[in-house]
């Protein structure tokens, strides 16, 4: 794994998911550096998708928060979600909409500037721009992971949170996404995955999750204090 610069970007405080009265994500403080690619690791119900789900908005913490990109989760989550793109393991498509339309309705929605020219570059990058005109419902699995990852890249975010980014990808759409995504000089990434074999060729550190808890953290910033665990 290779080093990255100091500048943090993702920040949680003791972030925190119960349901009833069984804690999910337990407590959790990590400090990301900007441009850092963390490989969020650990067993199936250990939290991972929970503590994405937190991060991105789409379930709100027990207790706690996150800062991201200089946005309070609590305080601010339409601005912070404006700063991070979204690969989840559910594509989240439109299925009787083409990729055209998929793309310039949430360009739409993010004011993305120069709409058309963005959604032409990006649906050529990931291979879709001859199918442009085709209900998504007609898709391979590996397609819609294609146009999930347009659509995540669509507004030029800071910061992309993905859950099993490779999910559905042949080899040619894992070089893809390691070009677009898990080797881009300019993106910070957390990625759930379980492809343990293929983390030393694409992260900077990882953080492991056990039981909802932080038990190994190799990702954050030096010196922080999220380096001190409950």
């Amino acid at each position: 794994m290779t080093t990255t610069t100091t500048s943090t970007i993702v920040e949680t405080h003791a972030l925190t998911k119960r349901y009833g009265g069984l804690e999910v994500v337990r407590a959790v403080s990590v400090a990301l550096p900007a441009g850092s690619r963390t490989a969020l690791i650990g067993a199936n119900g250990a939290g991972k998708t929970t503590l994405l789900a937190m991060l991105c908005s789409l379930t709100a913490p027990s207790d706690g928060d996150a800062t991201i990109a200089g946005h309070s989760l609590r305080a601010r989550p339409a601005e912070l979600r404006r700063a991070i793109g979204v690969l989840a393991h559910r594509p989240m498509l439109y299925e009787d909409l083409t990729p055209l339309e998929n793309l310039g309705f949430f360009a739409r929605l993010y004011d993305v500037p120069d709409a058309e020219a963005r959604i032409e570059e990006l649906l050529r990058t990931v291979g879709l721009w001859n199918r442009r005109h085709e209900a998504v419902a007609v898709f391979s699995r590996g397609m819609h992971q294609r146009l999930a990852l347009a659509r995540a890249l669509l507004h030029r975010p800071a910061i992309l949170l993905a859950d099993e980014p490779e999910t559905g990808l042949d080899p040619e759409g894992i070089e893809m996404l390691d070009a677009l995504v898990m080797r881009a000089p300019d993106l910070t990434v957390i990625a759930a995955t379980h492809r343990i074999d293929r983390i030393e060729a694409w992260a900077t550190g990882l953080v492991r999750l056990e039981h909802g808890r932080v038990i190994e953290d190799t990702a954050s910033v030096p010196g922080t204090s999220a380096e001190v665990r409950a």
